[in-house]
């Protein structure tokens, strides 16, 4: 599996569960539109790099999550999601490739 296919993922996932969640005002839809893409992400991860890079991975995916809260309060929502999801897909590119 390419490395890019995870990475798609983990950003749609950033991404799309914030707009899902601003343009429903329902934080649960877009709670769940984070927790199937960061499944799906996960999932690439494992076959591409292992369980030990996944799980780091998706500890980062999370905590990107949860970072955006208090950065947006500095920067606005959307900086925060967008750094935040720049720098989830940057460790997704350069750890979750494929394990020779």
């Amino acid at each position: 599996m390419s490395a890019l296919l995870p990475t798609a993922f983990a950003t749609a996932g950033l991404l799309g569960g914030y707009q899902t969640a601003r343009a429903t005002k329902n934080r649960q839809l877009g709670g769940a539109v984070l927790a199937a893409a960061g499944t799906a992400a996960f999932l690439g991860w494992k076959k591409n790099a292992g369980a030990g890079t996944a799980a780091a991975l998706a500890t980062t995916y999370v905590l990107a999550f949860g970072a955006s809260h208090p950065l947006a309060k500095k920067m606005g929502a959307w900086p925060a999601v967008y750094t935040v999801t720049a720098a989830t897909a940057v460790a997704s590119l350069a750890l979750g490739r494929t394990r020779k």
